[in-house]
């Protein structure tokens, strides 16, 4: 369908939108790391939402959801998280895509909706070009602009010939062409355009579905070979017997901390165990999910239903033991961000699990249950996307440490140093306290390589955060409040002095792989 005369000129305005917001990204974004640069970005693509859409601003929902991904972007200027710009994609779509959609509605409609905008959106400038070729407008330019090409196309290419055969002719021509440089073609810019051109044109002309499918009911008898009562009930007491006999061993060696058996170590058991568990609770929670729907003659039964809340409390104890599992593993190893955002993933778990079995007891439809989970699964995110999980971890690490504390996990400086300026105001707090002295020269050069690369991220304003400024205030405040100390010979995060190389990679400590 072209487009006709009545939204061209929303259409143009769009356009002009769009150069500016990748002219503006180009400037602010290429080859710069992530700062405040993010939340200015944002602020930029609201204001670019309103102009585009002004009759959509008196949707009550679209400027709720308008507003949310306005607190996004500010809350991005204190400190820019993955978690932080997952939640302003979120609303600024549901925001761009509420004129389109019913006035009230579900999870699970509108994730239908944001997934086919952001498959939509790729290829939405050439669905935009195909239309403007299809109207007049474009056939018409089409021709002048052929016309004016016709009459540059002799005096440009006779200004060649004749250039050409000049400079052969003339060294000094030649010498003088020889000395013009064009440009050489930036492709890695060109592809960083492409991209945010796509992205900006998905926002500004979104395509959300009109009809979405309706979720899967849920409700009655599960018509699968092999899926029936008395097998629903065989398998619940089975499977009630093998998670008591789990959480019977946990409970014996984890939290009775119990002898445990000749060449099994409390790190062994409790590490290898861990992450397997929460994918045990998470099949078993399937289970309960697809085979023991409400309205089923199985879910009906008295007895199966006291099964299913015995199963149901015995995974959310898995997950516990997981979670006491992880920490058992803090405490012999340190804490890492990897290890808080699994802790986060554990209670999620758990959650769900309790939402299930609700679900099951109360008759609730899925959509209850979706929009649910959905509900817990934000809420952790915006948790997440306001703790700073690298300063708690670092915080953890440098007061627990075996060094400090007497007991504990080793202090690992390569950890410290890779977590960055979430690390300064602990690495500056162990500077002040008693460490052999090589160690404490370590501390100090990790301290003073750290705070060097915050100074610099806050010297340009597109890295500049509000979190970083502070710890940089806290970390000068502590320092200037100690005795001067003479100077130290610089030293890698492990001990070893500075130029002799560190065999402990960035990765690694990032990841915790490094440490047992």
């Amino acid at each position: 369908m072209p487009i006709t005369p009545k939204p061209r000129a929303a259409f143009w305005l769009k356009s002009v939108l769009a150069v500016l917001l990748i002219t503006l990204a180009d400037v602010i974004f290429f080859r710069q790391p992530i700062g405040a640069n993010f939340g200015a970005y944002g602020v930029a693509l609201i204001l670019a939402v309103l102009v585009a859409a002004p009759a959509a601003r008196r949707q009550p929902r679209m400027l709720a959801a308008l507003a949310i991904a306005a607190g996004a972007a500010l809350l991005s200027l204190e400190h820019p998280t993955f978690a932080m710009a997952s939640l302003f994609v979120l609303a600024l779509g549901v925001a761009v895509l509420s004129p389109r959609a019913p006035g009230a509605d579900d999870v699970w409609p509108w994730a239908q909706r944001l997934t086919m905008a952001m498959l939509g959106g790729a290829l939405g400038p050439l669905t935009d070009l195909r239309r403007l070729r299809a109207g007049r407008l474009r056939r018409r330019r089409g021709r002048a602009g052929l016309s004016r090409f016709s009459s540059l196309l002799l005096p440009l290419a006779g200004g060649l010939v004749f250039t050409a055969l000049f400079a052969a002719a003339n060294p000094l021509i030649a010498v003088m062409l020889e000395t013009i440089r064009l440009p050489y073609p930036d492709m890695t810019r060109w592809l960083f355009w492409l991209l945010i051109g796509t992205a900006v044109w998905a926002l500004l002309r979104p395509r959300g579905l009109r009809r979405t499918i309706a979720p899967p009911d849920g409700r009655g008898d599960l018509k699968v070979f092999g899926v029936t009562p008395t097998s629903l009930s065989l398998s619940l007491v089975v499977f009630n017997v093998l998670f008591a006999a789990q959480n019977g061993l946990d409970l014996a060696f984890l939290w009775g901390h119990a002898p445990l058996p000749v060449g099994v170590t409390l790190a062994e058991y409790a590490h290898r165990g861990a992450y397997l568990l929460i994918a045990t609770a998470i099949l078993a929670g399937a289970f309960v999910l697809v085979a023991l729907r409400p309205g089923s003659t199985t879910a009906a039964s008295p007895a199966v239903r006291r099964m299913v809340v015995l199963f149901v409390t015995q995974n959310v104890l898995l997950v516990a033991s997981s979670v006491l599992r992880t920490l058992d593993y803090v405490e012999a190893y340190g804490l890492t961000q990897l290890r808080l955002s699994a802790l986060a993933w554990m209670a999620l778990v758990a959650v769900g699990l309790v939402l299930i079995c609700v679900r099951l007891l109360q008759d609730r439809s899925s959509s209850w249950l979706i929009n649910a989970n959905a509900t817990a699964a934000a809420l952790v995110l915006v948790v997440v996307s306001l703790v700073d999980l690298g300063g708690v971890a670092a915080t953890w690490n440098s007061r627990n440490a075996r060094e400090i504390a007497g007991h504990g996990p080793r202090l690992d400086l390569c950890y410290l140093e890779a977590l960055g300026p979430a690390a300064l105001v602990p690495l500056t707090e162990l500077e002040g306290r008693p460490l052999p002295q090589v160690q404490a020269e370590a501390v100090t050069s990790v301290r003073t390589r750290v705070i060097t690369a915050v100074e610099r991220r806050l010297s340009d304003w597109r890295t500049w955060s509000w979190r970083d400024a502070r710890r940089l205030h806290a970390a000068r405040t502590l320092i200037a409040h100690r005795p001067a100390r003479p100077s130290q010979p610089p030293r890698n995060c492990d001990g070893q002095p500075s130029g002799a190389g560190s065999s402990y990679s960035a990765q690694e400590a990032l990841t915790g792989a490094a440490q047992p």
